[in-house]
């Protein structure tokens, strides 16, 4: 089994899991850029950490650098 068909054999495992990582990143990346207040770093640190570590720097975000609601 050749590379491509081991891939065409996976995609439809893959699609559902690359829209939930693309989703989850850009409801982080709004949510940074609307809400000024962040528990640890600053706006250009947690949009670092969203768009480069797509599927942990998300959770990790939400999980400890969302701070209070304004």
């Amino acid at each position: 089994m050749h590379n491509s068909e081991l891939f065409m054999e996976y995609l439809p495992f893959f699609i559902p899991l690359i829209i939930l990582e693309v989703a989850l990143m850009l409801t982080a990346v709004v949510h940074v850029l609307r809400h000024p207040h962040y528990r640890f770093g600053n706006k250009a640190l947690w949009l670092a950490i969203v768009i480069l570590f797509q599927l942990v720097g998300p959770v990790v975000y939400f999980v400890f650098g969302r701070g209070e609601k304004a």
